[in-house]
């Protein structure tokens, strides 16, 4: 990922790898973008490197592979982006089109955020430091798409425990928003 904003093109990331997941479908209103949604995953937990997520995303996770895997491959889920540990960006889902990330969620008042939000996954755990290239692929993913989209702002920027506080908890007390937030504004 570059250290400055790059486009968009037809809803896609230039930069980013794109593998179409089938866990998508239209937005209420494809122009209403206003919330951008930083989760964190690893598959199994706490564990990073392999392709389980994108198998995951793709429903092709192969449940022999772990027990974990046992208890979540009938599930549909997906992410508008993943953020690896080593920086790069895989896209699953054009940004006009609702990921599945957030599930049962509420912003400001108003429920469902799939129906308006972009979804960032950051290849992680609550409790395992994040790294300095997803903080900065991070940063300049959402640069971009902040230009991209006029609804969006540094300020509507939130996390998956902020839209779901009952049943989520990512990105956890290792993401450091204030460390995001810096790079993101430059100051």
């Amino acid at each position: 990922m570059p250290d400055t904003p790059t486009n968009i093109r037809l809803g896609l990331l230039e930069t980013a790898e794109f593998k179409a997941s089938p866990n998508k479908n239209e937005r209420p209103n494809p122009f209403d973008i206003r919330l951008i949604i930083v989760h964190g995953i690893s598959l199994p937990p706490d564990q990073f490197g392999a392709g389980w997520i994108d198998d995951f995303f793709l429903n092709q996770l192969d449940p022999k592979q772990h027990p974990y895997f046992q208890e979540i491959c009938t599930l549909k889920v997906s992410s508008h982006l993943l953020i690896r540990r080593d920086g790069s960006v895989t896209q699953y889902v054009p940004f006009q089109e609702r990921a599945w990330h957030a599930g049962v969620s509420q912003y400001a008042g108003e429920d469902n955020c799939n129906d308006f939000s972009i979804g960032i996954e950051l290849e992680g755990a609550d409790h395992i430091p994040y790294t300095e290239k997803q903080y900065q692929a991070l940063s300049c993913c959402c640069q971009t798409l902040i230009q991209h989209y006029p609804e969006l702002s540094t300020e509507t920027i939130v996390g998956h425990c902020d839209v779901s506080p009952s049943r989520k908890t990512d990105p956890g007390e290792s993401f450091d928003w204030q460390k995001f937030r810096t790079l993101l504004t430059g100051r």
